[in-house]
């Protein structure tokens, strides 16, 4: 089996970091449909796919997202050249019979009232799945990332998504990062502090 490259696993893992400061320089639209389509082929349960993505490029659409944003993310999401929502779609089922095809059923099972908190934790866990897939496709097209929880759902989702089964889960602001704003790199734990072998 083929392993990515030293230099690859860097630029992904090692020496990719969380960015607080930005470059003027702009993300074209290519380069974010060439992310999506690395990401799309994260794992999800029975193909439910249910990530859904907003990308915030204009000073209009910032200037909707502003109110949601914790005081400390203001600056660098408005500073950002793209910010994104990363959602979910607590409706995804509606997808299924295209995304699933060789079992017809599939929509039955997440579909309906009785099944509405078997289908909200089965998008936000796997929505969960394609965001972290999101990042790694992000940097491996060349983009910085700056993921953040500090914003407020509601309003984000009263914004954004009223009237849908989508709901906003965290935001990542993407570009070319600031070097000079990068903080120095936080320890992590060690392996046997955190992993266990059974």
């Amino acid at each position: 089996m083929m392993t990515l490259s030293p230099a690859d696993m860097d630029l992904i893992f090692r020496n990719a970091r969380s960015q607080n400061g930005w470059q003027s320089k702009p993300v074209d639209d290519a380069q974010l449909r060439e992310l999506y389509e690395l990401m799309k082929w994260a794992p999800t349960t029975m193909n439910t796919n249910p990530a859904r993505i907003l990308f915030l490029r204009s000073r209009e659409a910032k200037e909707r997202l502003k109110p949601a944003l914790n005081p400390g993310n203001v600056d660098k999401t408005m500073a950002a050249p793209v910010t994104a929502i990363i959602a979910y779609d607590t409706e995804f089922y509606e997808l299924l019979p295209q995304l699933f095809p060789h079992n017809q059923n599939a929509r039955g099972i997440f579909a309906g009232e009785e099944k509405k908190a078997h289908a909200e934790k089965t998008a936000f866990r796997n929505g969960s799945m394609q965001g972290g897939y999101f990042i790694l496709a992000a940097r491996s097209v060349g983009l910085d990332c700056g993921p953040m929880s500090g914003f407020d759902n509601a309003k984000v989702d009263a914004e954004f998504f009223a009237g849908t089964g989508v709901k906003s889960n965290f935001l990542c602001n993407l570009g070319y990062g600031d070097p000079s704003k990068v903080m120095p790199r936080s320890p992590r734990p060690a392996f046997d502090e955190v992993c266990q072998l059974l």
